[in-house]
């Protein structure tokens, strides 16, 4: 099996495809700040509140590869173990996993270790589990033990990183991902050099936990969330030239919905029926347009040449490369 930090073409042919579809799964999609790169490993810690989207968000900020860290608990089916592997994702195992699957991180921790010494960055998501919510969790060991053990044999760095979406839940929202000012950990060990181990630990992940939450929009979790949200986010004022917009554009709506139906409709029946978490409902339809895309494609290049002209056939392929797009854009319009 080849290491995470090696070269392959096939995942770099497949980068493009995927980047893509990330990019256009949003209206907006933005990233502020860079990674350092002076030669030190680098971890990525993003917050963690759009489960799949924040990963696929994570990825397509660089070109270069960049290897993550998934809940351990994915990789029980051996083919689906090898797949996620070739995307350079190792399991994570979590304490709620039971103290047998936590046991196994310690094998796990090389193959972290030799990506970093690669200079492939290493992306986990320190609170350990996702949340819809504009909020933060604590931050668990994980990161900080790979950190810590890294920079034991080669200067290290810790990379808050804050992922800010306007909607968890509808696609085509906007997002925005903020890398911080990095951590460098030997030099905060040297700064803390008179703390315990288990002092040092907390010391780095409240750090750790401020930085992130700098970078995004943070309220408290606590019984007036929704009462602060609304303050902090106040309804957005209606333009007087949507419903006209609306409107003029509905014809091309309706030709779009039935160019994309097998890929919104079967997106939407998952989301609505066969998933319990709706905060996998953007991944559904994210995944959806990854598969589905090139594969009706080919079946409306067929049908669309054997029935109209080259030239009116073409232009309707076109427009189902944005139909999918438009389709969601257009109910976002008709939402405000």
């Amino acid at each position: 099996m080849s290491e995470l930090w090696e070269r392959n073409r096939l995942y770099s042919f497949l980068r493009h495809w995927v980047d893509r579809c990330t990019r256009r799964s949003f209206s907006s999609l933005k990233v502020e700040g860079t990674l350092p790169d002076d030669g030190k490993a680098v971890i990525i810690a993003p917050n963690h509140c759009n489960t799949l989207m924040d990963a696929l968000v994570v990825l397509q900020s660089r070109r270069e590869a960049t290897a993550f860290g998934a809940r351990a608990d994915i990789f029980r089916n051996p083919t689906a173990a090898k797949a996620l592997h070739f995307l350079r994702i190792v399991p994570i195992a979590r304490k709620r996993d039971g103290l047998r699957s936590v046991a196994q991180n310690l094998e796990i921790l090389p193959v972290i270790l030799d990506t970093l010494h690669h200079n492939t960055p290493f992306c986990i998501f320190p609170e350990g589990r996702h949340r819809t919510m504009y909020s933060l969790l604590p931050i668990h060991k994980g990161v900080v033990r790979i950190a810590l053990k890294n920079a034991a044999t080669q200067p290290t760095y810790i990379v808050p990183a804050g992922l800010n979406y306007s909607d968890f839940f509808r696609y085509m929202g906007t997002c925005t991902l903020r890398y911080g000012e990095p951590i460098d950990v030997n030099r905060f060990v040297e700064e803390h050099k008179d703390l315990s181990k288990p002092d040092l630990y907390e010391a780095l992940s409240s750090e750790l936990w401020h930085r992130i939450a700098s970078l995004i929009l943070y309220i408290p979790d606590d019984e007036n969330y929704e009462a602060r949200l609304a303050e902090l986010r106040p309804p957005r004022k209606k333009r007087w030239w949507e419903i006209p917009l609306a409107v003029i554009s509905s014809p091309v709506f309706l030709l779009c919905a039935l160019l994309s139906l097998p890929l919104w409709g079967a997106a939407e029946y998952i989301c609505r029926f066969k998933i319990k978490d709706k905060a996998f409902s953007n991944s559904v339809r994210f995944l959806v347009r990854m598969v589905g895309y090139p594969l009706f494609f080919l079946i409306w290049a067929v049908i669309l040449f054997l029935c109209f002209t080259p030239l009116a056939a073409a232009a309707l392929l076109l427009l189902f490369c944005y139909s999918y797009s438009f389709f969601y854009d257009w109910l976002k319009l008709l939402r405000r």
